[in-house]
């Protein structure tokens, strides 16, 4: 099915939709995004979502094209459009078009591009098996805390992941994991104690990740925010990554090194199932 999507006011199909050569997006990365899940029709921590879009074009002093309410009944009739169960719904804003320079334009008007994907989330193989990552070098910019285009480098973790016959990567900084190629990272200590980076501009300030944390105190589970070493990720006894699109899903191997058994472990599974309950009850 030719799926709809919505660029810049209009509701075009995809095979219709463009964006000009020059929107500065495209020359310089100069935009930002959201990924929004959706299940049942229903979208999960919208709200927090667009929240945090504000707060990057803030950051990056780029204008918003619309108030985020009017984002929202953009992404709810994408939705219908498409016939959305379950997937995700993408969010493109940039600072528009304009000539070629590296100033910022005076009288551009920002672009504003959304389309759904179709896809298994809360039956998702790869976190029913777990995930195998490979740790790589952080070469990305100070600013990961700004949810930017600019994912090349994030790309390139992924590939190499790919091509060494891994799921994902982490990337260290200074000797220690910063975060996945698209995801927050955490390990689970043997006394059950969950560590996680604290927020800064080092890693992106994840809405799930957030949830994740919400769930640990209201089941008592003890929380640990610095950061952790790649021989402590080796060492622990369970790990798993956050993201909107995979929830929580399992690590079971880090640079061929067994996470515990190398299986999903108890508390990483028994987070998912309370998470995709707690998702189906709020989504919007």
């Amino acid at each position: 099915m030719t799926r709809t999507v919505y660029v810049n006011g209009e509701f075009v199909s995809e095979h219709e939709a463009t964006v000009s050569v020059f929107d500065r997006a495209f020359l310089f990365a100069d935009g930002v995004y959201e990924v929004t899940s959706v299940i049942d029709a229903k979208m999960i921590d919208n709200n927090a979502h667009l929240a945090r879009l504000e707060r990057s074009c803030r950051e990056l002093r780029m204008e918003l094209p619309c108030s985020p309410e009017d984002m929202e009944v953009i992404q709810r009739q994408l939705i219908e459009r498409n016939d959305l169960e379950e997937g995700v719904i993408y969010l493109q804003v940039t600072r528009g078009t304009a000539d070629r320079d590296f100033k910022f334009p005076k009288d551009a008007k920002p672009t504003l591009v959304m389309f759904t994907q179709a896809r298994a989330l809360i039956d998702d193989a790869l976190a029913q098996r777990g995930l195998s990552v490979i740790t790589v070098p952080d070469i990305r910019w100070k600013r990961r805390d700004i949810k930017t285009v600019g994912l090349l480098a994030a790309s390139l973790a992924k590939q190499q992941a790919v091509e060494e016959g891994a799921d994902d990567a982490w990337m260290v900084e200074d000797g220690f994991i910063t975060e996945g190629s698209s995801n927050n990272a955490y390990i689970v200590e043997a006394d059950g104690t969950i560590i996680t980076r604290q927020l800064g501009s080092e890693i992106l300030h994840g809405i799930t990740r957030a949830a994740v944390l919400e769930l640990c105190g209201r089941d008592n589970i003890s929380v640990v925010e610095r950061p952790f070493s790649v021989d402590e990720a080796v060492a622990a006894k369970e790990a798993f990554i956050s993201s909107a699109s995979a929830f929580i899903s399992p690590v079971v191997r880090i640079n061929d090194h067994p996470i515990g058994d190398g299986k999903p472990g108890p508390l990483v599974q028994r987070l998912r199932e309370i998470y995709i309950e707690m998702a189906r009850s709020l989504a919007t």
